[in-house]
């Protein structure tokens, strides 16, 4: 788990004295470790002053908030985490020295934006197969109504868009197994991908049609769910800064 305070750190002897607060963290009251980012040098502006430190989540000084309710997500929790005045013995700190935390962070980030996509198509994958079995079985005027041209159109855009997210997604994913880290790819993937499966459960609660807005399906559950991919792990507005500073230099 990343914890980003915003408050400075201070060392004391053989230990660190860590304050701040953070939103959002995953299942954190589950958690047996957290990664945390933390200022250790103050002097210093931007990231050359973050520090990354593993800390027993049973140390005093932690607390978990409480259980936010969420939109979709029901399978885990994000409460806050907020450190006060916690002491964390200097061999907790990752790496030789201070102020070089950021960057196995920002490969983690990588990764778990790779993972997002992939999930995304995994999703898209099954509301397709969902939204094919509804049509199937849903009968109009005597017919399937997977018979019907506006129906097909939702499901063959649906299909196309996923194949396209699929093949950005694995292109960047063998990059990286290289060694290589693709972050205009990888960015490019968890937009593309996060975008495309929200629009694939909206096209699939509308093939379902009032029976898609009742709230005992599947269909009704991936279109909450899905709605998250687009915000954490960097928002599709981050996503997109990110590529275009890339691109825009490289021509």
């Amino acid at each position: 788990m990343l914890y980003r305070s915003k408050h400075l750190q201070k060392k004391d002897g053989e230990e660190y004295i860590i304050n701040g607060t953070k939103k959002y963290i995953t299942n954190a009251p589950y958690a047996d470790v957290f990664l945390v980012m933390a200022k250790t040098n103050p002097d210093i502006d931007g990231s050359k002053g973050i520090s990354s430190f593993l800390v027993d989540s049973n140390l005093s000084g932690i607390e978990i908030g409480e259980t936010p309710k969420m939109l979709g997500q029901k399978g885990s929790v994000s409460p806050e985490v907020y450190f006060k005045n916690c002491r964390v013995n200097k061999d907790a700190l990752l790496g030789e020295k201070e102020g070089e935390g950021l960057k196995p962070a920002l490969r983690g980030i990588n990764h778990a934006r790779l993972h997002v996509a992939g999930t995304c198509v995994g999703q898209a994958k099954r509301l397709i197969k969902e939204s094919i079995l509804f049509a199937n079985n849903r009968i109009q005027f005597n017919k399937p109504i997977s018979q019907m041209a506006s129906v097909q159109n939702l499901i063959s855009d649906s299909y196309s868009e996923m194949l396209a997210a699929e093949a950005l997604t694995l292109s960047a994913a063998k990059k990286f197994d290289k060694g290589i880290i693709p972050e205009t790819e990888i960015s490019s993937a968890k937009y593309y991908a996060s975008e495309m499966v929200s629009k694939v459960a909206d096209r699939s609660l509308q093939i379902m049609g009032g029976a898609g807005y009742l709230e005992d399906n599947v269909i009704t559950r991936f279109y909450r769910d899905t709605r998250l991919f687009r915000l954490y792990e960097g928002t599709s507005q981050i996503q997109q800064r990110n590529i275009a500073r890339k691109i825009i230099k490289e021509i």
